[in-house]
């Protein structure tokens, strides 16, 4: 059974929050602060909560309000573990999935609701992310009821188990829920989730004494809580049994070998509640917390307080070693450190990717609140200057490393420092996928901020070449169209109308690729107006092909002619030949389509007189089987042989021999349909010996025809998606 993290992390075994009731295997080596003390690789044994587990076990199978009322159950099963943070909610769901992954063969997936900094995550984010763990397609710039919508029918048929973790309330739970009665969704919350229906509630309190004082144990060793039983409880009631609080003080017990522990109960009793302490039922934490903060160096406990900075709470020493303005070594020693003492909670790791470490959702909120009491406003933007910075140069190498081939391209590599570069192209794709919450969260924030606007943009451009070059436009449409729009806001709060057309073309092309034609052809429209006011002629053609394009998809044949028209005549006036042959094409093509085959023969002349001055036979070629296309179409069909001819002869000195068979193919259709059955059968001959021949064998001749059309009106990285799928139903559709 793999459990799948809908987030920074995937794993076969799920990890403990920290404040849960996993610990390490046995006493944690000491460690001084600001050294490395190993942290735990896995979670060890699961302490207390025995009664909560055979509880929320028995929920599963006892009939629900639909059973009793004789209905089948129309939704999956909800059960609900609910408590204040650092009562180990979240241990208690991964317990409960490891108990269960036998019954779920679909996988246990986890999506956390709360943001790092405490705001509730939009529904529409977390359905997306779980569409994407589901394998499912996940619809670019789709609303918030399509995307739940496609996640239900993604459930469908699967039996899986969701946990879904600091829900904030039953708005974020319910659309979520699976139509599915075999699935099983956990939810983790502060308090009761009204709403959803026949939900079956686990409340959390404090740990049982015994197992307050087995949790010590772990961090501690037995030797100090066999020496004073009698301290260990109390240790364990000063804690209020929280385990989140238990773990912290186990943390400096086992960082302080010398030190009693007594003397953490008389430290604890000391202390005033920590900065973020929101109410009463907090403050053993708070304490804990505070005692844990207070007994790490000064450049260690700042170096904790601004990972609160982390975008989506994971870190990597990369992260916090730009925060904090240290070396990489350095800042993985610190993590490792701040981990053993229960200070941060070690994220699953898969393939060549450096360790994470993730803030435990109990103490964000007081070392956000240290962090502003602690740290000057100017120190804090520095900071994060300084990640955004190091994360755009990471990007830069992670997109690099699939361009090895080129010299410049390794020259520029190997210049960099060598914690940024990356060992293979296949370990910057891994490092991309398993950091890119973080990224896509660094992004997000960085734009919301408002004050680093250029660090943003910069940001946002690095992750886009970065996402297109490793997985593609189609598989990164999703996150493209979020990060499109960030672009868009940033345009938009400065004022840049060139970058606001340049969005805007990129959404509507996204837009398009859905299929949400019109709302494509309303941003197509107003990137026009902004590259008009920038007065940039390259935004302003590429947005009136655009709006051609989707007028020619909506089969607005006169509207799409009359804006390729505008488009050519920029063109013209700018003396762009590779430009005028694509756009002559485009217009011929949509002449086709609305049966003007006069005037669709006048464009691809043109078009053919365009790539003979470029030189470019195949373009020249495939130019001229469309003109004889519409001779034939118009009824001068000798004339159609003559030109079919005039295209094979440049073929044939381009020596594109799958571009000879698709003609040759067209040309013995023309013949067919004339009654000259022998010369059609001898093109068909060739046509099937070139397709048989090296560079081409396994080709199929219907498919070399399809190639021709599909590449008749050429192509151009300029061009809108939108327009290069029209360009590519030239030939197949007239």
């Amino acid at each position: 059974m793999a459990e799948r993290a809908v987030g920074p992390s995937a794993t076969a075994v799920p990890r403990p929050e920290t404040g849960g009731r996993h610990a390490p295997p046995g006493p944690v080596p000491p460690g001084r602060p600001g050294t490395g003390a190993a942290a735990p690789d896995l979670p060890g044994p699961f302490v207390g909560r025995r009664r909560e587990l055979e509880e929320l076990r028995a929920d599963i199978v006892s009939a629900g309000l639909d059973t009793l009322s004789g209905r089948k159950r129309p939704r999956s099963r909800v059960l609900l573990i609910a408590g204040r943070p650092g009562s180990g909610r979240t241990a208690l769901a991964g317990e409960l999935a490891r108990h269960l992954a036998a019954d779920y063969p679909d996988g246990v997936l986890r999506a956390r609701l709360t943001e790092a900094d405490g705001a509730p995550v939009p529904t529409e984010r977390t359905a997306r992310a779980l569409l994407a763990a589901l394998g499912a397609p996940v619809p670019a710039g789709a609303r918030e009821d399509e995307l739940t919508e496609a996640l239900r029918r993604a459930f469908l048929g699967r039996r899986a188990m969701v946990i879904l973790d600091d829900a904030a309330g039953a708005e974020q739970v319910d659309p979520l829920l699976p139509d599915e009665p075999d699935c099983l969704v956990v939810a983790v919350s502060r308090g009761p989730l009204t709403g959803v229906p026949d939900v079956r509630p686990c409340t959390l309190g404090g740990l049982e004494p015994a197992a307050a004082v087995a949790l010590l144990e772990r961090y501690a060793g037995p030797t100090r809580i066999t020496c004073d039983p009698v301290a260990a409880s109390a240790l364990g009631e000063e804690c209020g049994g929280q385990p989140a609080a238990l773990v912290l003080v186990g943390g400096v017990l086992a960082a302080r070998p010398k030190l009693s522990v007594l003397d953490v109960v008389r430290r604890m009793r000391e202390l005033p509640p920590a900065e973020g302490c929101g109410s009463a039922a907090l403050r053993p934490l708070a304490r804990a917390f505070a005692l844990a903060h207070e007994d790490l160096a000064p450049p260690a406990a700042r170096m904790l307080r601004l990972l609160a900075l982390a975008p989506a709470g994971p870190a990597d020493a990369h992260t916090t070693s730009a925060l904090a303005g240290c070396s990489v070594a350095a800042a993985q020693s610190a993590l490792e450190d701040f981990a053993a003492r229960g200070l941060l909670r070690p994220e699953p790791v898969t393939g060549p990717v450096p360790p994470q470490y993730r803030v435990p959702g109990a103490l964000a909120p007081m070392l956000r609140a240290l962090l502003a009491a602690r740290e000057r406003p100017a120190e804090i933007e520095l900071a994060r200057a300084r990640m955004l910075e190091r994360t755009v140069r990471q990007l830069h190498s992670c997109r690099a490393a699939t361009e090895t081939g080129d010299p410049l391209t390794r020259k520029r590599l190997a210049e960099l420092p060598r914690p940024l570069r990356f060992d293979s192209p296949q370990a910057a794709g891994e490092w991309l996928r398993r950091r890119l919450p973080a990224l896509l969260a660094a992004a997000r924030l960085a734009v919301a901020d408002g004050r680093l606007d250029t660090l943003a943009r910069r940001l946002v451009s690095a992750l886009t070449r970065a996402l297109t070059a490793h997985l593609g436009a189609e598989e990164a449409a999703a996150e493209l169209y979020g990060l499109h729009q960030l672009v868009l806001d940033v345009a938009e709060r400065c004022e840049m109308p060139l970058e606001r057309s340049a969005a805007l073309l990129n959404l509507g092309d996204l837009d398009a690729r859905a299929g949400r034609v019109r709302a494509a052809l309303e941003r197509y429209r107003e990137a026009l107006d902004d590259a008009r006011r920038a007065a940039d002629p390259y935004a302003t053609s590429r947005s009136l092909e655009s709006i051609a394009a989707t007028h020619h998809e909506l089969g607005d044949w006169q509207r799409a002619a009359d804006w390729y028209r505008r488009a050519l005549e920029l063109r013209l006036t700018r003396g762009e030949l590779a430009d005028e042959a694509r756009v002559y094409g485009r217009l011929g093509a949509v002449h086709g389509y609305a049966g003007q085959w006069t005037e669709a023969l006048r464009d691809w002349r043109a078009a053919a007189a365009a790539h003979r001055r470029l030189r470019d036979l195949p373009g020249h070629a495939r130019a001229l089987s469309e003109a004889a296309r519409a001779q034939e179409c118009a009824g001068r069909p000798r004339e159609a042989v003559r030109t079919y001819l005039e295209a094979l002869d440049s073929a044939r000195q381009s020596g594109d021999a799958r571009l000879q068979a698709a003609l040759r193919l067209r040309l013995a259709e023309s013949l067919e349909r004339q009654g000259d059955s022998v010369a059609a059968g001898g093109h068909r001959a060739e046509a099937e010996r070139l397709l048989a021949g090296p560079g081409a064998a396994g080709a199929e001749a219907g498919e070399a025809a399809g190639a021709a059309g599909e590449r008749g009106a050429g192509g151009s990285r300029e061009a809108s998606a939108t327009g290069e799928r029209l360009a590519g139903a030239v030939g197949q559709g007239q």
